[in-house]
């Protein structure tokens, strides 16, 4: 097969323990998925869950023991971070139920959900789709994939981001409104899920702006850490 121009490379992450690399093939992500950033955000309650993507070359993978570099983005002067548990899908389907989610997960990883909240915010007023404020390029820092195996219990592990070493976000997976089984049963009924795809499951309460300068280190327990540092 021949192209009119050479295609971009396939975006992947590392795997822990690996030579080969998880092949990117989407990026979805819950939106509200802990009640107590759900009520920072102006909302309460469990709400039926929702999804928006980002393009699979907005993950910026970020090696073991290394500070990966992301540029402040244009047009925004409110950047916020969004610590999260990113699920990384190994064998696909539809329909699948919560109960059966599991065998369907390859690994688990740590991420950062990067938003431009101000341009956010301007596109739910105008009841507008939020691709400006969550797509935008090197909006997803994410850190190395631990396989299910070495991964420990991710549903009960603490969650957190720190930004200059002090506390931003804290808080424990066991708090998503929609744990992981159950996010995957409403995800792929909307879509037919892939091998290669990621899952980011959504973010506690603390969320922030950073700027120019900062470094995040953040980290979901059994899985290391993440360091970012915005350029």
């Amino acid at each position: 097969m021949s192209y009119v121009f050479p295609p971009a490379a396939q975006s992947s992450v590392p795997v822990l323990g690996r030579i080969e690399r998880f092949p990117v093939h989407r990026v979805y992500c819950v939106g509200r998925n802990y009640e107590e950033h759900a009520k920072e955000m102006g909302f309460t309650g469990r709400e039926p869950p929702f999804f928006f993507l980002k393009p699979a070359d907005a993950a910026v993978p970020v090696p073991a023991g290394e500070t990966g570099t992301i540029a402040y983005p244009s047009l925004t002067k409110n950047l916020h971070h969004e610590i999260e548990l990113v699920v990384a899908i190994g064998t696909g389907g539809r329909n699948i139920k919560a109960a059966d989610a599991q065998k369907h997960i390859y690994g688990y990883a740590v991420g950062l959900d990067m938003t431009r909240r101000d341009l956010q915010g301007e596109m739910k007023k105008q009841g507008r789709p939020w691709c400006i404020g969550k797509a935008f390029d090197e909006s997803a820092p994410i850190g190395p994939i631990t396989p299910v195996d070495k991964a420990g219990d991710v549903t009960n592990a603490e969650i957190y981001v720190q930004v200059n070493g002090q506390d931003r976000q804290r808080s424990n997976v066991s708090k998503l409104i929609w744990n992981i089984g159950e996010t995957i049963e409403h995800l792929s009924a909307a879509w037919e899920l892939q091998p290669g795809d990621l899952i980011f499951t959504g973010t506690p309460e603390g969320v922030a702006a950073v700027v120019s300068g900062d470094t995040l280190v953040g980290g979901v327990a059994g899985l290391g850490t993440l360091s970012v540092k915005i350029a």
